[in-house]
């Protein structure tokens, strides 16, 4: 992710489902999605070593969403993150960039297990993630004064 994307990032993140069940991260204008870049996924980047990419349509290079890998203050080991834009979801596109992630994890970063978190009404994330091969363990409370999630995680090794 790069600044360039600022323009999606900035429809990406203020797209009606985003908001519902990720969350409002603040995101108005291009200088908020370029701060939210380089607060965000660059600095992931730069301090861990991974962090959120781009999906693009390998057609034309059409940006349709996010796919990658978080690390949370609230959370024992880094979770993979999705989203994507309504017209892009329910073709495969989602299970397609995650589970090029999840190859990625395991045998480049070596990470031996992924968590992952979703709104406990996110049913499409939640078939996403079981389709993974990701299995419920509880729900979360991951950020002070928010709702509790639902805290999936798979074994990689």
């Amino acid at each position: 992710m790069a600044e360039s994307d600022a323009p999606f990032i900035l429809e990406l993140l203020n797209d009606p489902a985003f908001l519902r069940f990720i969350g409002d991260k603040g995101v108005r204008t291009l200088d908020d999605a370029r701060r939210y870049i380089a607060e965000g996924p660059a600095a992931s980047y730069t301090r861990f070593g991974f962090g959120l990419d781009v999906v693009r349509l390998q057609s034309d290079g059409t940006p349709i969403g996010i796919c990658g890998f978080l690390k949370r203050d609230g959370l024992p080991e880094p979770e993979i993150g999705f989203a994507y834009l309504a017209p892009y979801c329910g073709h495969g596109y989602g299970y397609e960039a995650a589970d090029a992630c999840l190859s990625h994890a395991g045998t480049v970063l070596g990470l031996p297990r992924l968590l992952a978190i979703t709104s406990p009404e996110n049913a499409a994330s939640i078939h996403l993630l079981e389709k993974l091969g990701f299995g419920f363990e509880r729900f979360a409370s991951v950020t002070s004064g928010q709702p509790e999630v639902k805290l999936f995680a798979r074994a990689l090794a």
